[in-house]
């Protein structure tokens, strides 16, 4: 594993604005081939650093680093990369575009790479894959999206919604992004809002949470997760994926009918986030796309199933079927 930063400068921002003095941090696995064509992108989720999520990396994980050179670029507002717990003035919005377009910049200047076998994501993370498709600040050829959509959907923003009112509530809360202390009771409140979302009624039927004191789930699980990010990072990711569209303000449609590379989309069956629904309306406007639900009673899980082995293989089979079509 290698890892480094890349000084951007004051980073101009689709929305205006910029993002002073930014920073892209980034991870890598695998090796670089001769001809620099054998890359596959795979930006972080909500509040994960790249650690968090490099477990599906290896000979027998998703994506095998001895075929592919995986890099890992942080996105913007997760702590490690350019956030408002390190940035001084760090802007309201910080957009998927803007992630994009700096990770283009990482592939050139870096690593001299002028065009991407596949963005692979999850969740947050394949909101930046389908970006890439749409954008194309460098050719793309495959993207594939598990448990993500094109466009950040109603019932997904009301969603985010509820957890930016929780922390906006806090008394902690400065009004601008900011917070004077660490909001305890606030993200308490949110781990247990998050739980309702992130994993499926039917998960919960079944008692996979385990057999203990619910209270005692939800503070192990849930809240300890967010104690241990900064709440004004965590609130300017909301913001990013609730901004979260292809076509901004426009034509969906004629957006998705404009990629050119072959999608794979991978909802969650249970998923309550990113509709199996969202992708099939989708895809039905895309020139080359597939939806393979994911069978699953994880819900949003399914698609980062680091304890959930049944989930890591059918991602396994299709991820390296589809990388090596």
């Amino acid at each position: 594993m290698d890892q480094g930063t890349l000084a951007l400068g004051d980073w101009p921002l689709r929305h205006g604005g910029i993002l002073p003095d930014a920073r892209l941090a980034w991870r890598s696995h695998g090796t670089l081939n001769a001809a620099r064509d054998n890359v596959v992108l795979y930006p972080t989720s909500y509040s994960a650093h790249g650690a968090d999520i490099e477990w599906l990396v290896g000979p027998q994980g998703v994506l095998d680093p001895g075929r592919w050179f995986v890099l890992i670029p942080e996105m913007f507002g997760n702590g490690v990369s350019s956030s408002p717990s390190n940035t001084h003035n760090y802007p309201a919005l910080v957009t998927a575009w803007d992630n994009v377009a700096a990770q283009a910049r990482l592939l050139a200047e870096v690593f001299g790479v002028a065009r991407l076998h596949a963005v692979y994501g999850w969740s947050m993370g394949a909101q930046q894959a389908y970006h890439w498709a749409a954008a194309r600040p460098l050719p793309v050829s495959r993207i594939i999206a598990v448990c993500g959509s094109a466009r950040t959907a109603v019932h997904n923003r009301i969603f985010l919604k509820s957890l930016m009112a929780v922390l906006e509530a806090a008394p902690e809360y400065d009004g601008k992004g900011g917070f004077s202390a660490p909001p305890v009771a606030a993200l308490r409140a949110f781990g247990r809002i998050y739980a309702t979302m992130a994993l499926s009624q039917d998960f919960y039927r079944a008692g996979l949470h385990g057999a203990g004191a619910l209270d005692d789930y939800l503070r192990d699980e849930w809240e300890a997760r967010y104690q241990r990010r900064h709440a004004a990072d965590l609130l300017a990711q909301l913001r990013t994926w609730e901004a979260g569209d292809i076509a901004p303000g426009g034509d969906l449609a004629a957006a998705l009918a404009a990629i050119e590379a072959r999608v794979l989309l991978m909802p969650g069956e249970t998923d309550l986030y990113f509709r199996v629904a969202d992708n099939l309306a989708e895809v039905a406007h895309l020139r080359d796309g597939r939806v393979v639900p994911i069978p699953s009673i994880w819900g949003h899980r399914a698609g980062n199933p680091a304890t959930n082995p049944v989930d890591t293989a059918f991602l396994r089979a299709l991820t390296r079927d589809f990388l090596a079509g």
